[in-house]
């Protein structure tokens, strides 16, 4: 009976501070050694990357921000209209009261504050008794990865209430850290908008003392993050192997 119980209690702890708030999906590299946006290659089934990435996040049923330093990338309207009350929409970089604002090179953490700052004014407007607690997690997931958006929840949310004193929690593997692969704490919102107002852009940087990691499965490994178009074929291989 006592081991039912904290099992419960364990559940309901999870339950409470696992909200998922929204995805951001980052599309805005310009992907040099790829030769063109990663946001719209073209996968085996004909979709563009963008598109895989949306249709897998719409399965998490919350807000969909799309990242693309304002590129302007089309979404299928399909996409667009699967869900009328489920909202999918660009985000534009966040405004930095630094002098030194470059849009071009505003990087990911850029992205990252500015879906943060959505989810926030979302929140302040809302009336609905279900508005976002601070303990609430922004899913990002960049256009360098295959990795689907719903499965990556379901990975790193178990560690959510294992982790009280961490507010970033993102994929490790052998060689290399994926922090545009994981979960990021509403309640960070404040410091890192004083971080990128301080002209900071430097990802590794800001998350290190607030990170936890998590071990990259193996059979997603060759989905994390492709940076050529060989890399991106044999991305396409494992996925559609799995």
């Amino acid at each position: 009976m006592t081991d039912t119980l904290n099992s419960q209690d364990n559940a309901n702890r999870l339950s409470e501070v696992a909200v998922l708030a929204g995805v951001v999906i980052l599309a805005g590299g310009a992907s040099k050694r790829m030769g063109s946006s990663k946001a719209q290659l073209i996968l085996p089934t004909d979709e563009t990357l963008l598109d895989y990435h949306v249709r897998q996040s719409i399965k998490l049923n919350v807000p969909i921000m799309i990242a693309d330093n304002g590129r302007g990338f089309i979404v299928d309207g399909d996409l667009l209209g699967s869900n009328p009350k489920l909202p999918i929409f660009h985000i534009a970089d966040c405004d930095s009261t630094n002098a030194y604002k470059v849009h071009d090179t505003g990087g990911a953490l850029v992205a990252i504050e500015s879906a943060l700052q959505t989810l926030a004014l979302s929140s302040a407007k809302s009336t609905d008794s279900s508005k976002l607690e601070a303990k609430s997690w922004l899913l990002v997931i960049s256009c360098d990865s295959l990795i689907p958006a719903s499965e990556l929840w379901q990975h790193l949310q178990p560690f959510i209430a294992h982790v009280a004193d961490k507010s970033v929690i993102c994929l490790v593997d052998d060689a290399h850290l994926h922090p545009l692969l994981g979960l990021y704490r509403l309640d960070i919102e404040p410091e890192l908008r004083a971080y990128i107002d301080q002209g900071e852009r430097r990802v590794m940087r800001f998350i290190e003392p607030i990170k936890h990691t998590v071990p990259i499965p193996k059979m997603w490994q060759h989905l994390a993050n492709f940076n050529t178009p060989d890399e991106f074929k044999r991305a396409c291989t494992v996925l559609y192997q799995l």
